[in-house]
Formats: C-alpha cells, sequence, structure tokens
C-alpha cells in the first residue's frame, strides 16, 4: 500500500521540514509514502471563501485517484487514538488498499465535493493548528501507528 500525503498551501517552513523530512523517511520502513504539497491560489485574494475551495478542489482532484481511500483530515471528522489509527492503517492493507490518501486541505477547508469524495473525515484534534504542524502531525501519527502494528518500543501506552 502507498501512503500518499497531500497538502494545500505553502511549501513546507523550514522550523518544521527537518521532522516532516524525518518521520516520513521512518514512514517509508513500512509504507511507500510521499507528501505532494498543492500551491495555494495565487489570486485566492480576489476570489469568495466558496470559489477558493471549489478552485482548490479542482486541483486536488488531479491527485487523486478513482480507487483512492481518501481520509480528510477537518475539525468535523472523528478523532482516532494511535491504536484505532494504527487499526485503521491496518484495515485498509487488509482491503488491499493500493493508495491510501491523507488530505490537509486549504486554509477554508475543502470543497462539498471533496468533502462528499472522502472515505472518512479525521479530526486530529478539537485544537486549530497552523497546516505546517499538521504536516508534522500526521507524519508522526502515521509513523507511530506502523510502530504500534509491528509492536515496536516507539509507542509507549
Amino acid at each position: 500500500m502507498k501512503i500518499v500525503l497531500l497538502s494545500v498551501g505553502k511549501a513546507h517552513e523550514t522550523y518544521v521540514q527537518q521532522g516532516i523530512q524525518d518521520f516520513t523517511k521512518r514512514l517509508n520502513n513500512y509504507f511507500n509514502a510521499d507528501w505532494h504539497i498543492i500551491a495555494p491560489l495565487k489570486n485566492a485574494a480576489s476570489l469568495s471563501i466558496q470559489e477558493t475551495k471549489l478552485q482548490e478542489g479542482k486541483l486536488i482532484l488531479q491527485h487523486i485517484l478513482q480507487d483512492d481511500y481518501l481520509v480528510l483530515l477537518d475539525e468535523r471528522g472523528k478523532e482516532f487514538s494511535s491504536a484505532q489509527l494504527a487499526n485503521f492503517i491496518q484495515q485498509r492493507a487488509n482491503e488491499s488498499t493500493k493508495r491510501l490518501v491523507f488530505l490537509i486541505g486549504g486554509a477554508f477547508g475543502v470543497s462539498e465535493e471533496i468533502f462528499k469524495k472522502a472515505n472518512c473525515v479525521w479530526s486530529l484534534s478539537q485544537l486549530v493548528f497552523p497546516h505546517m504542524l499538521v504536516r508534522l502531525i500526521l507524519a508522526e501519527q502515521l509513523y507511530r501507528a506502523c510502530t504500534i502494528l509491528r509492536n515496536e518500543k516507539y509507542h509507549h501506552v
């Protein structure tokens, strides 16, 4: 199974880039994983929030294949413990999912089309984080889930 990490926004800031790269490299010991950063719209300031989400949605769809299992990170989603996330990933692997896609939408969220396309909507927390930190947390939590699946000592109960 391949893990695709999609994020709308600017490239990784240097203050989190090293952490994202480190956890993504660790994650690659379990699953082939890579990031695709979708640049924010250049004319976003002149667009309504709805139009911004629609335009970003078109860009997002260019990265999603028909058979992908799409996990949308959104504050309205279901929260998982680390162990539940591990089980979720194991279930996708057991189902022979080819590509497990985790999507971090733009600053205003995603279009209704993308929201409906999601197979799962996941909330990291009720707190709101900057996109850069969400990327780091996502990479770390996916790595943690993999160590749980392998019963390795990174995760402490």
